[in-house]
């Protein structure tokens, strides 16, 4: 199995929506036995929490369920147990660096990397902004998600 973990700030909007676009597509690919999504975030703010209202009805719009995913803080065996850990956003990036054992350094990936124009960029926090910022990182989710695919399976000959 390829385990993919997407981490953000409080695991109840960007990364519960790449969480769901992500497995939505490998599910899609017919990969579900070969690909495991889940989403955590660096901190503890909403552990146990389902994904915010915005980010569900923006998902569902598109025909995303989001509903069953809950909050969860990282944890350090998520580094041995992940071959993937998506950063969202440069600031979590920077935590997943300095927290990761040397060793697995190699595991941590900027999500937006995989977009093929913005290499480098983070993933703007929707929170709080209004509704057209949770349509924005839908958007800029499901344009990278594609390319991460491709990318996933590439790497691991699917």
């Amino acid at each position: 199995m390829i385990r993919v973990l997407f981490v953000c700030t409080g695991n109840i909007c960007r990364s519960p929506t790449a969480d769901g676009v992500f497995a939505h597509m490998v599910a899609k690919a017919g990969l579900s036995h070969h690909i495991v999504v889940d989403s955590c975030g660096t901190t503890s703010y909403h552990i146990g929490a389902p994904a915010d209202r915005r980010t569900v009805k923006e998902a569902a719009k598109r025909g995303y369920d989001l509903s069953p995913l809950r909050a969860r803080k990282l944890a350090i065996s998520d580094y041995d147990t992940f071959d993937y850990l998506i950063a969202m956003d440069d600031g979590h990036l920077d935590i997943l660096q300095r927290a990761c054992p040397e060793h697995r350094q190699e595991r941590i990936k900027l999500f937006l990397d995989f977009h093929p124009e913005r290499r480098g960029q983070s993933v703007p926090d929707p929170y709080y902004g209004g509704a057209g910022g949770f349509s924005h990182v839908l958007d800029l989710i499901e344009e990278t998600s594609r390319n991460l695919l491709d990318y996933v399976r590439d790497q691991h000959n699917l």
